[in-house]
Formats: C-alpha cells, structure tokens, sequence
C-alpha cells in the first residue's frame, strides 16, 4: 500500500515536468540558427507569422537586427502573440544578448510584467548564432 502511494505521489509530481515538452521546429537562416515552440495556444496566423521569421532573412531582422547575440520572445498563453492582426502588447522580443539563458529570462521578464493575466509567459521563439 506505501509503495502505491509512493508511486502515485512521484506521477502526480512527474506531471507538470511531462506537460512543460512542448514539440520544436529548427531552422537555420545566414547565421542564425531557430527555434520555435509549438505551444498549443499558439494559432495558426501565429505560427505562420513565427514560420515566416524562422524562413525569411527580412522578417529575421526585424527580430536580430544584423547583431550575432542570441534572441528570444516571450509571448503570454492567455494574450497570445497576434489577435485581431495586431501583435499583442505583452508580446517582448529580446536580441543581442550574449546567450540562450539571458534572451529567454530577459524575454519572460518583460513579457510578464507586461501581461495583464495570471499564466506566466513562455518562450515561442529562440535565435542564436548558428554553430
């Protein structure tokens, strides 16, 4: 019976571990290697938007304006990226900073303090030097 228990109490704390996998798509543009996350709020006029980044150098730029640092956005699962053709203001992008670590922390950062809901914000898109 304890050993049941304690199986149950280790599934129940894997869960939130299993839930945080979230598929990736790679590309590599000039120089820079991308990654996107393909959260389960994202919709599809998002991911085309994020696909159209990780494909064209000139949507690239407008997120890694010509530096080598590392990039990343942080977008809120409630707010999302784009609603109604617009991006949305808790949406923050990040570059030229000097690893994965600081973009993604510098991203999440200004998104959450920008959201105006409770879900913590997560990182859709990361850009890096490519290797």
């Amino acid at each position: 019976m304890a050993a049941k228990l304690l199986l149950g109490a280790m599934l129940l704390a894997a869960a939130p571990l299993a839930a945080q996998t979230v598929p990736v798509e790679t590309s590599t543009l000039g120089t820079s290697a991308i990654t996107l996350h393909l959260h389960p709020f994202l919709t599809e006029e998002e991911l085309t938007t994020l696909r159209l980044v990780m494909t064209n150098e000139q949507a690239l730029s407008l997120f890694v304006p010509g530096t080598p640092g590392h990039a990343a956005l942080a977008v809120s699962p409630d707010d999302g990226f784009i609603r109604v053709g617009a991006p949305m203001g808790s949406a923050t992008a990040v570059a030229d900073l000097p690893d994965a670590a600081a973009a993604a922390a510098a991203a999440l950062a200004g998104c959450d303090a920008a959201k105006q809901t409770e879900a913590p914000c997560v990182v859709v898109l990361e850009i890096a030097p490519a290797p």
